[in-house]
């Protein structure tokens, strides 16, 4: 039998250490614990937001009303938008544009039939010139007056000169009379006597009734003279009564006269009216008559928008601070972004927007919570001939400088 073979040797292992070969480490002292630490850092954070706030809301104002570029977004190009309307009754003949035409100042937009007009216009003319053939007419018989006050005057002064020719004819032949009959008497007595001849007495007799007879007659005469003074006298302060009567109706015809020529000039608006023309360069919105269409006074026809426009920013009241009338501009429309528009600022509202509002707020009652205001701010471009490729309405961004 072979041999049984000798087990394998078990190789030797290190003993386990023993507390005499490597004794245990001590254990370490306990270090003294603070609570406060382990709230430090938050209370220096919360610290610091709190003066960030306070900084926030005691300067903020301050710092955004200091900046030399203030912008805003609150911004938008503005332009007169005038409606159109009719002034006068009538139905449209034609519409001479179409919607959003440009048009030029004094360009025929809409026009009504004038028919009624044209009438109207003649019947104010005839009127004016019977008024003028009126007061021609009363001139003519003022001078035909002055012609009658002269005749009676002429009348008065040949009256008068009657009266002076009767008179002295009269103390002429008052001196015949009373020497004809002395030179009667005296024959009579010669007679008496048979001194004188009958035919020497009939003579002094037939000479004293002569004169006595164109006495009376040159006395005649001077009743007749008086008489024709005294009527031509009556005469020319009649016409002269009659002529202060027509210079009245002068008077009355006159006003009559600027009466009539005051409805022919209303008559002539009227007329012009029936003509609505453009009041400027610019563009029509859409048309809202056609032809055919019969309108009433105060009818919008359509709705104009001139070339000259501006951009109206709202700027909050913080931004103000430094803003003035004349501070350069930058405009950005979002039209055509990249492209910059300079102006400059030519009004600043008198009121924040809210008070020019339908509604105006009244924070006098219930609860308040402060809210920025907006103050309108109106800038104008420098290139006005840029302003008339914009729209009213676009938004823009305006920036203004309130340092130069």
């Amino acid at each position: 039998m072979a041999a049984a073979s000798s087990p394998a040797p078990i190789p030797a292992t290190n003993p386990a250490p023993t507390p005499a070969n490597h004794p245990e480490p001590a254990p370490a002292k306990a270090k003294p614990q603070w609570p406060w630490l382990n709230y430090a850092s938050p209370f220096f954070v919360l610290l610091l937001a709190v003066a960030v706030l306070i900084t926030l809301t005691r300067d903020w104002n301050a710092w955004e009303g200091g900046k030399v570029e203030q912008v805003t977004d609150d911004a938008f190009v503005r332009g007169d938008l005038t409606p159109l309307s009719t002034k006068v009754a009538g139905i449209v003949r034609s519409v001479k544009v179409s919607d959003y035409q440009r048009v030029h100042g004094g360009d025929l937009l809409v026009e009504l039939q004038d028919d009624d007009y044209q009438a109207q216009l003649a019947q104010a003319g005839a009127a004016v010139e019977a008024a003028k053939a009126a007061i021609e007419n009363n001139r003519r018989q003022r001078e035909l007056q002055d012609s009658r006050i002269q005749r009676a005057l002429a009348g008065i002064d040949q009256a008068k000169a009657q009266i002076t020719a009767a008179e002295a004819g009269i103390q002429a032949v008052q001196a015949d009379v009373v020497r004809t009959q002395a030179e009667r008497a005296r024959q009579e007595a010669l007679l008496a006597t048979q001194s004188a001849t009958k035919q020497k007495v009939e003579a002094a007799v037939a000479d004293e009734q002569r004169f006595a007879a164109q006495e009376a007659s040159r006395k005649a005469d001077l009743e007749q003279a008086k008489t024709a003074l005294r009527s031509n006298e009556i005469a020319v302060e009649s016409e002269r009564r009659s002529k202060a009567v027509l210079e009245s109706q002068e008077q009355q015809l006159v006003a009559d006269l600027h009466a009539k020529e005051a409805s022919l000039a209303v008559a002539k608006i009227n007329l012009g009216y029936t003509k609505i023309p453009a009041p400027a360069d610019g563009t029509v919105g859409e048309r809202q008559v056609r032809p055919g269409q019969l309108v009433s006074p105060g009818t919008q026809v359509l709705t104009f928008v001139p070339e000259t426009k501006w951009v109206q920013a709202n700027y909050r009241e913080t931004q103000l601070t430094n803003m003035k009338v004349g501070d350069p501009a930058e405009i950005r429309v979002d039209q055509y972004p990249g492209k910059v528009f300079h102006g400059k600022v030519l009004e600043i509202a008198p009121a924040s927007g809210s008070q020019f509002a339908l509604l105006p707020p009244d924070n006098a009652t219930g609860n308040f919570t402060k809210v920025v205001q907006r103050i309108p701010v109106k800038i104008a471009f420098d290139d006005a001939n840029l302003a008339s490729s914009l729209r009213p309405g676009l938004s823009v961004i305006a920036t203004v400088r309130t340092r130069h």
